[in-house]
Parts: C-alpha cells; structure tokens; sequence
C-alpha cells in the first residue's frame, strides 16, 4: 500500500503507528534516537530509519533526500510544557512553537513534491489542547491551535491531497506520565488511551476509500 514515513517514531504514538502500518506498508521512520528507532524498525516487516533533529534545516533536508514519491507522512513527533502564562518565560514557548508547528510545517514543505506525486496523505497528531485550551496549559495548547490552522490551511491549498488532523486526549505514553506528575496527580495507565488506539485511528484514516476524505478525528478516553 506504498510508503509511509512517521516522524516521532521511536516511541508513543509514533512507534505504536509504526506497528498498525508494517504489515502492508513501506515505513520510513524519523526520530532522534537511534537505537530506540533501530528496535521499531526491527519489528517491521520493511522500514528505514533517519536520525535526526527536524527543528534544523540540515535534519529535515536529510529526512527529505532521494524521496520523488511518498504515499503518506504521519507526524506524531511533538512536545508538551506546562505551566501558567506568568510562569512561562520565551523559550518554552518557542519551544513549544519549533517542534509542534515549525517541524511539521518545514518537512511537509519539502515533502509536498513527494507528495503530490503520489497524490498523498499528510496525517498529524493534534491533540484536544488543539480545541480547547485550558489554565495551565498555555504554550502547548496555542501551538496545537497554530498546527489546527496549518492543516486547515494545507487542506485549501492542496486539494489533490487527503488531510488529517487527529485529536486525541490523554494517551498513556511517557509524556503523559511527565504531565500527570507535573499537576501533581497519581497516574493510572487505564484512565487514558493507548497508543495502538489512536494508530488504529491512523490507520482507518490512511485506509479510507478514494472518494473519502477524512478530515478530522477526535477520540477521547472511554469511561469506565
């Protein structure tokens, strides 16, 4: 079913991507970590590992070198800083901006040839901070509402290529595990949802029909 690179691979809903996609899917997979990258691509049937840093030019130009045709990205890499605004200085909010926002902008900037080729589909992990902001949450939510923006923008701007934006809530991945410690609370793995549940939703994304285009999807945590 053609290539598909995932960034923020090596782990979360990245790798867990990676698994719901290795079965039928030529992976590329993007990320920092090189070992942690090596152990997802082991488990896949057929997948190619790029080591770098997308907040640099050398590092999305390095991910973007030699592709001419690419079925789908799916961008999962991202970051999460809490605090209030008269707690937050700059940096975390360009921090907040860099990776969220500006990676994802500049790789699938110079991805789009690739993509258009293939008449693709750029999929992005949202969040519902990219709907809702609330106290506390104050750098991270602006930049999901400014990525809630780009993919809204691109889907105009690209009418031969299928958008997605995915806005998910809370998953249990080692970032949520930082945020739950970092408001103080105890963390129960049951109360979220799990990686494979939204890769599942990448996935279903990714499998719609041609004449289908879906263009947002919200999952939120069942109730017990």
């Amino acid at each position: 079913m053609g290539t598909v690179m995932i960034t923020g691979a090596s782990r979360g809903i990245g790798a867990a991507t990676a698994r719901a996609l290795e079965s039928d899917h030529d992976l590329i997979l993007v990320g920092r970590d090189a070992d942690a990258l090596a152990s997802v691509a082991r488990s896949c049937r057929s997948a190619r590992v790029v080591t770098a840093d997308l907040t640099t030019v050398d590092g999305v130009s390095s991910v973007a070198d030699g592709i001419t045709s690419l079925d789908g990205v799916v961008h999962c890499a991202g970051v999460a800083d809490l605090g209030r605004i008269d707690e937050s200085d700059a940096a975390e909010w360009r921090r907040a901006f860099e990776i969220n926002v500006l990676a994802v902008v500049e790789l699938t900037r110079v991805l789009l040839p690739a993509l258009r080729a293939a008449r693709g589909h750029v999929v992005v992990i949202n969040s519902g901070a990219g709907i809702t902001a609330k106290p506390g949450w104050g750098s991270y939510s602006a930049s999901k509402f400014a990525l809630r923006a780009v993919t809204d923008t691109l889907r105009g701007e690209e009418p031969a290529l299928r958008v997605t934006s995915i806005h998910p809530g809370r998953v249990d991945t080692d970032m949520q595990r930082a945020i739950v410690a970092a408001e103080g609370g105890k963390y129960d793995p049951s109360a979220h949802l799990s990686p494979d549940s939204v890769a599942t939703a990448v996935r279903h994304a990714l499998d719609s029909g041609p004449d289908a285009h879906p263009t947002e999807v919200v999952l939120r945590p069942r109730r017990h």
